[in-house]
């Protein structure tokens, strides 16, 4: 079965109704939503320096989220190269503690030299400090005492440790990257940009990189950029509307939007490629005259999504 999971967009307008509390607020109306409709996983993503634009931290909310969720498994995407890998393990580690279920890590490299430059990182090092990074912190998650000359991290250990373990979802659009994910990772996490064609061509490169380092992946998730609407016409007046705007830079195939019915058929094509999780995350920003309450609503009805893969 083709599980669909979420990753709320956390990212907001500043002076907006609510305030500075509005960013929070809409953040946990659609977790609350995705709890409802029985969506199979909930992660956060990750970005630094965001100012004056708004954006809530993954950290801090999702130990709010956790509250609203249930025992299947929660994450976070961690920009691994902007985190000193224990403070990382520390985190994920009290987080896990506080799950109910199991704990998902999503390892990217990220990029911005804005966004490198104020977390004193240097963008040219980030390859070599993500798999330094994921290193050292999955050996302080096992409970091992860990040294490193890249962090200058000397004698670590954290606790708590994950009760039940964690998975690890590797990201990355590039060859080296796909091979970074098959061997430190437990499976690779194919980026919301990805097209058909493209994802296609990517996992059959993991697949070779899973047979040269011998590793089975766990699963073979996806991200993918949706709005579901009742009204499919709707939905594309507003989806047609973003990606005519130039929508993150992606092609119109990379997203999907419509009614239920259709944003399933155009998402069940990653699952006949081989996929096995898709994680959705509501395309925006959203139009006024869609009402304050789409985003969560889209959440809502992409349970109807998930409900129509699981039939197919």
């Amino acid at each position: 079965m083709l599980r669909v999971g979420i990753s709320i967009g956390t990212s907001f307008t500043i002076g907006g109704p609510g305030g500075q509390r509005s960013g929070p607020a809409q953040v946990i109306a659609q977790a609350r939503a995705a709890a409802a409709a029985g969506l199979d996983t909930l992660s956060l993503g990750d970005h630094h320096a965001t100012g004056p634009a708004g954006y809530v931290q993954n950290v801090p909310m999702l130990g709010r989220l956790l509250a609203e969720w249930t025992e299947r498994p929660a994450g976070c995407l961690f920009l691994v190269p902007l985190w000193n890998p224990v403070l990382l393990a520390e985190q994920v580690g009290t987080l896990a503690a506080m799950a109910p279920g199991p704990f998902i890590v999503q390892a990217a490299v990220g990029g911005g030299a804005g966004q490198f430059r104020a977390m004193g990182a240097e963008l040219s090092e980030r390859a070599a400090r993500s798999e330094e990074g994921i290193r050292v912190a999955q050996a302080l998650l096992r409970g091992e005492e860990v040294d490193s000359q890249l962090y200058g991290v000397a004698g670590a250990r954290v606790a708590p440790l994950p009760p039940e373990g964690t998975e690890w979802w590797v990201g990355g659009g590039v060859a080296r990257a796909v091979d970074r994910a098959a061997r430190l990772g437990d499976c690779w996490y194919g980026n919301a940009d990805l097209t058909p064609s493209s994802a296609r061509q990517l996992i059959e490169l993991y697949r070779e990189a899973c047979a040269r380092h011998d590793r089975e992946p766990v699963r073979l998730p996806i991200r993918k950029d949706v709005f579901v609407a009742e009204d499919r016409a709707v939905a594309e007046r507003v989806g047609d509307a973003l990606v005519g705007a130039g929508y993150r830079g992606f092609e119109r195939a990379a997203v999907a939007y419509g009614d239920p019915d259709t944003v399933a058929e155009q998402l069940a094509v990653y699952g006949e490629i081989g996929y096995t999780d898709i994680v959705t995350r509501t395309m925006g920003p959203l139009p006024a005259d869609v009402g304050p309450d789409a985003a969560a609503r889209s959440v809502a009805l992409t349970g109807e999504v998930r409900a129509r893969l699981a039939a197919s």
